[in-house]
C-alpha cells in the first residue's frame, strides 16, 4: 500500500456511498492504520449527490480535505461531473458501465478511467448489494485495506442485519467476493481506457 491513499467515493443518495466509506474508514482503524473520512451530502437524502472523502495511511493524517484524488469512484452520470474537480493526471476515475459515458464525460486530466459493471453484478446477487459489490472494488484497485479487515467491518456495521436474516451475511460477503473479482478484471486491462 502507499503511505497514503486519498478516495473520493460519490454516488446518487441512497446507492450507499456514505455505508462503504463507514465500512473502509472502520476497516483501516481495524488494522492500526490512520484513517480519515468526511462525508458531504446533498441537501436532499435520496435524489442528490452523495460525496465521501477518505484517506487511509501508515502515519498521521495531517489535513482533512484534499484538492486531488488518488482514485475517484463515480457511480452515476452525476457523479462523474461532481468530482471533475478532484482529478489529476494520476488519478484512477472508476465508474459503474451501466450508463453510457464518453471521454469527454470525464476531465481531460484524468489519466486511468476504469469500467466497472457492479450495478450488472450487484443484479446477478441482489440490488441492495450493490454498494458491498463496489466496497470489494474499490479494496481490489486500491489495497486501502486487507479483505480480512474489510469483511470484520462489514460484520460490524451489518451485524444487527446478520442476526434477524443470516442469509443477508452469505450475499454481503459473496457481494464483496464479486467486487473484488470485478477489480482483478479491470487490472488485467479490461475496461481500462487511458487518456
Amino acid at each position: 500500500m502507499k503511505p497514503l491513499i486519498r478516495l473520493v467515493l460519490a454516488g446518487e443518495g441512497g446507492q450507499g456511498v456514505q455505508a462503504v466509506a463507514e465500512i473502509l474508514a472502520e476497516a483501516a482503524y481495524n488494522e492500526g492504520k490512520q484513517a480519515l473520512y468526511i462525508p458531504n451530502f446533498g441537501v436532499e437524502q435520496r435524489g442528490g449527490v452523495s460525496v465521501a472523502f477518505i484517506q487511509v495511511g501508515n502515519k498521521r493524517i495531517g489535513a482533512p480535505k484534499f484538492p486531488k484524488g488518488d482514485t475517484i469512484v463515480a457511480l452515476s452520470r452525476r457523479a462523474v461531473l461532481r468530482t471533475h474537480q478532484y482529478s489529476g493526471p494520476n488519478t484512477m476515475y472508476v465508474y459503474d458501465s451501466s450508463f453510457e459515458l464518453d471521454r469527454e464525460d470525464f476531465p481531460p486530466e484524468a489519466g486511468k478511467i476504469v469500467s466497472l459493471p457492479a450495478m450488472e453484478k450487484a443484479k446477478e446477487l441482489h440490488p441492495r448489494v450493490f454498494n458491498i459489490v463496489v466496497l470489494g472494488a474499490v479494496i481490489g484497485l486500491t489495497d486501502m485495506v486487507s479483505y480480512e479487515a474489510a469483511k470484520e467491518a462489514l460484520e460490524k456495521q451489518l451485524s444487527y442485519k446478520f442476526e434477524k436474516n443470516p442469509e443477508l451475511r452469505d450475499l454481503n460477503f459473496r457481494a464483496l467476493d464479486a467486487g473484488i473479482e470485478l477489480a482483478r478484471e479491470a487490472l488485467r486491462g479490461e475496461g481500462i481506457r487511458y487518456a
